[in-house]
């Protein structure tokens, strides 16, 4: 599997590397289309990147143009927003509430008014609406932010699960049987059409599963994150130390 890789010494350094290159992706965006469509995870590693991204720019680096970001969800729990499993309740928390991005642009997933099912289908259609798309067209984000667990899942994309040979939607709910409880994910078309994808692994929790995912043949049916692959983009690994631990080939 072709990556792009780099190796932070741990999670902090995991954090400031993620968020520079987040920022660099808005900018990008910015100056090439006047505005950045950006898809965002939720768990425990994105946090402190969030948090430094809601920070300044480190050597009075320009401001990131919030007013021209576009935010949604790469998936979420079907929990209400306020819920502390919330993804949605984490990016407000650790990165919203402290940018002053505009609410119309963001895009969350409305769990509290219907199903699981309703919900993803409301989302693909404000999905397409922001995009301005026709029918049967996939939306192209600049950038999407992703993490990996230890069994390979990334998103709401769990091994062995149906959502993985969804090819018509944009968004799908998904009952994930080993936690009992339902999400709602982006697909692969979508992530796949990216102009970039940036994974972030961090713990040697993950360090099996990483030198597996890189190394290892592909079987996205029991590592699904190896079927992230931008057919016209740049799939990016920021990984810290810990969770590269056990690669035996880095480039």
């Amino acid at each position: 599997m072709a990556h792009d890789l780099t190796i932070v010494a741990d999670a902090e350094a995991l954090a400031r590397e993620g968020a520079r290159r987040v920022r660099a992706s808005i900018a990008e965006a910015v100056r090439a289309r006047s505005r950045c469509m950006l898809a965002l995870s939720g768990g425990r590693t994105p946090r402190a990147l969030y948090e430094s991204l809601a920070g300044p720019a480190p050597g009075g680096a320009d401001a990131t143009p919030w007013a021209r970001v576009e935010l949604f969800l790469a998936d979420e729990r079907h929990v209400p927003p306020d819920h502390p499993d919330s993804n949605y309740r984490m990016v407000r928390e650790a990165l919203l509430s402290r940018v002053g991005m505009p609410a119309a642009q963001v895009h969350r997933v409305r769990t509290e008014e219907f199903d699981a099912t309703g919900a993803a289908v409301a989302y693909a259609l404000d999905v397409a609406r922001a995009f301005g798309l026709a029918t049967r067209q996939w939306p192209r984000f600049d950038l999407v932010l992703l993490g990996m667990g230890s069994d390979g899942h990334t998103a709401s994309l769990f091994p062995h699960e149906p959502a993985l040979d969804e090819r018509e939607h944009v968004a799908v709910a998904t009952r994930v049987i080993k936690l009992q409880t339902w999400r709602i994910t982006l697909t692969y078309p979508v992530l796949n059409n990216a102009r970039e994808v940036c994974v972030l692994v961090s713990g040697v929790v993950k360090a099996a599963a990483l030198q597996a995912v890189l190394e290892a043949p592909a079987d996205p049916e029991r590592l699904p994150i190896q079927g992230v692959r931008p057919r016209q983009g740049i799939l990016r690994w920021i990984v810290d130390e810990a969770a590269a631990s056990r690669l035996t080939r880095i480039p």
